[in-house]
C-alpha cells in the first residue's frame, strides 16, 4: 500500500493547481494521464471527490463542495477537484449542461477508464468503487472516505486534521 501511495504522490507532484473551470475546457483523461495531471505537494491540501451526475448522493452533497471551493478559492493551500465519472459520450448531453446549471466552481474533470479494477485501488485498497468517494491528500498524507457528506462543516473537520 505504501508503494501505491508513493508511486501517486510522485506521479501527483508533477504539475501545478491551475484546472479548467469552463465547461469548453473540461479535460478528459484515462487514470495514468489524471495522476499526471494532478498537484501534490507537502504545502497543499487536494480534495478529490469521485462523482457522477447520475449518482443522487453525489449531485446532493456537490453544494457543501461548492461552498468549500468558493471558502479556499483565494488560499492556495486548498485545492478542490471533482473528479467526474460521467462517460465521456454524455459530456455534451448530461455534464456539461449539469455544470452550467449548478454553476460549478471547483475544478472538474472526467475520468474515463473503463478498466476500473486497474486503478480503483491505487486510489485506496479499502475502495470498492462506490461513488461518491471522496480522497484528501497533503504530501504523503492521505485520508479516503467512501461516504457522502451531509455539511460543509464535516468537510471542513477533516481539513482541520491535515
Amino acid at each position: 500500500m505504501k508503494e501505491k501511495f508513493l508511486v501517486l504522490t510522485l506521479i501527483l507532484s508533477f504539475l501545478g493547481s491551475t484546472f479548467a473551470q469552463e465547461a469548453n475546457d473540461l479535460k478528459v483523461f484515462d487514470f495514468e494521464e489524471l495522476q499526471e495531471y494532478l498537484p501534490g505537494d507537502e504545502n497543499q491540501l487536494v480534495i478529490l471527490n469521485f462523482w457522477a451526475t447520475w449518482c443522487k448522493p453525489c449531485v446532493k452533497e456537490m453544494p457543501y463542495f461548492q461552498e468549500l471551493s468558493e471558502k479556499y478559492a483565494s488560499d492556495e493551500s486548498v485545492l478542490v477537484i471533482l473528479v467526474s465519472l460521467d462517460m465521456e459520450s454524455q459530456l455534451e448531453s448530461r455534464l456539461i449542461p449539469f455544470m452550467k446549471k449548478h454553476k460549478l466552481h471547483p475544478d472538474v474533470v472526467v475520468l474515463d477508464d473503463p478498466d476500473a479494477n486497474r486503478w480503483i485501488d491505487r486510489v485506496d485498497p479499502s475502495w470498492s468503487g462506490a461513488i461518491p468517494a471522496t480522497l484528501f491528500y497533503k504530501g504523503d498524507r492521505r485520508k479516503f472516505f467512501q461516504q457522502s457528506f451531509h455539511s460543509v462543516k464535516e468537510l471542513e473537520t477533516i481539513i482541520q486534521t491535515f
